[in-house]
């Protein structure tokens, strides 16, 4: 008779993804897994098939909730360029108000990952372009409404902040005085003017 799970594996996920975001992929042993999870070695294979398949499913679901997030935190904004400029302030406010400092787990990813993992490459090269496609849609209507300075290139301009707000997540994990983070933020939202 088969054992009856005596967990939910959408919130063993959710501790997953908590796990390798704050200690990444190669720090998190298997055994880190077991005791943080509070379920057995045999369960988490049985269930999850090891410990990349779990790092790549809990990465899914961080950047499903994030990209989710980013979507959603537009959709609710009347200017484009007040929205930027509110994205990178939250990114801010999240930054400095995490004393783990964990920064963004997409660029963490990146970092520990790439090169070398090609798999994980394919993963964040499609994440990259979801979001540059989506910061491509928020600039052209920017420029439509008279926001954003007409003579813009949306395309070049979605790459450049997509580039700025994985650097800001870069930088705001060392420097986490939050006034400096504003006016790296000004300067580098002024190239919408």
């Amino acid at each position: 008779m088969p054992r009856t799970k005596k967990f939910n594996e959408s919130e063993v996920l959710e501790m997953t993804m908590e796990l390798f975001w704050e200690k990444g992929f190669h720090a998190t042993s298997i055994q880190d897994l077991v005791s943080h999870l509070g379920i057995n070695r045999a369960s988490l294979y049985d269930t999850f098939g090891g410990k990349d398949a779990l790092f790549e499913k809990a990465f899914a679901l961080y950047r499903k909730n994030s990209g989710s997030a980013v979507m959603g935190f537009f959709e609710g904004q009347a200017s484009v360029k007040e929205g930027f400029k509110e994205l990178f302030e939250y990114a801010i406010v999240e930054a400095v108000s995490d004393p783990s400092r964990k920064g963004c787990f997409v660029v963490n990813t990146t970092t520990e990952l790439i090169p070398g993992n090609e798999k994980m490459q394919e993963v964040l090269c499609s994440h990259m372009n979801k979001i540059e496609e989506l910061f491509f849609t928020l600039v052209e209507r920017g420029i439509h409404r008279g926001e954003i300075a007409p003579d813009k290139d949306p395309k070049a301009m979605a790459s450049y902040l997509f580039t700025f707000y994985n650097g800001l997540r870069v930088v705001s994990k060392v420097d986490t005085d939050p006034e400096r983070l504003r006016q790296i933020v000004d300067t580098g939202l002024s190239a919408l003017e």
